[in-house]
């Protein structure tokens, strides 16, 4: 069961409405932080890696990790690119073992997004890896990848076409969601969800899930939202934890002289 197909995690989940976290990890050590609290809560996990981290640890060093840690695991995990709009570092990660990846061609204009996506998914499949698509911005950036300022939103007839061209394994729309720390509270759009989803059912991400509330959560994984990304709160808790053992330690040591 221990390292699973995107695509086998997420079609239950989808089917039977309940949302598998998609956690960003940073280093071997939030990586095994994140797999044995899956294990803790004997869930399925999806384990994401940002370009930025790629590039500095390597694709290889990281898989190894990866391996390691997952090789007496006991529930579904999958090991996937997070926003990478860049085919060579794809590549990369196909080969070196990664079993899914998400192309982020929003820059681009849709049919060359769509062109390329279709190109990256025929790659993905040689390596019995998914693919994520994305054509819209995600507001919010994001280990250096990202806008602060929303994109153009695409039409219901554009994103059909685009998900029957490519045949993405997972789609990422804009939902009013965004990268990093909420400035206010957001307003998210449910209704394009189950648009997306009654006409052409494939699993949501909803990205930028940190600080959304439960409410929130339930309402858009009742939708056909299946995969929920999380990264900001777990870098928040580690900066945050390593702060206050730090101020610890210094209370201690000046107490001591």
């Amino acid at each position: 069961m221990p390292v699973t197909p995107l695509r086998e995690i997420l079609a239950p989940a989808f089917r039977e409405r309940y949302g598998v976290p998609a956690v960003n990890v940073f280093n071997e050590l939030s990586m095994a932080s994140v797999l044995a609290g899956a294990v803790e809560a004997r869930s399925p996990m999806i384990i994401q890696t940002s370009v930025k981290t790629v590039k500095q640890v390597g694709a290889p060093v990281l898989f190894a990790v990866w391996s390691e840690l997952t090789r007496n695991i006991d529930v579904p995990v999958a090991l996937h690119l997070d926003h990478c709009p860049d085919r060579a570092v794809i590549s990369e990660c196909l080969e070196v073992g990664w079993n899914s990846v998400l192309f982020d061609a929003h820059e681009l204009p849709v049919e060359e997004n769509q062109r390329q996506t279709v190109e990256v998914v025929a790659e993905a499949r040689r390596y019995g890896a998914d693919v994520e698509g994305e054509i819209e911005a995600i507001t919010g950036v994001e280990d250096g990848l990202g806008s602060e300022h929303e994109g153009e939103r695409q039409s219901l007839e554009i994103q059909l076409r685009y998900l029957e061209a490519t045949g993405v394994d997972v789609f990422a729309p804009a939902l009013g969601n965004a990268h990093g720390v909420y400035r206010k509270t957001p307003t998210l759009d449910f209704e394009r969800v189950s648009a997306i989803v009654e006409a052409h059912p494939v699993p949501i991400a909803l990205h930028g899930g940190s600080g959304l509330s439960d409410d929130q959560f339930r309402e858009m994984i009742a939708r056909g939202t299946a995969k929920v990304n999380i990264s900001t709160a777990l870098k928040l808790t580690f900066m945050q934890t390593g702060l206050a053992h730090l101020k610890e330690c210094e209370a201690g040591g000046s107490g001591s002289r």
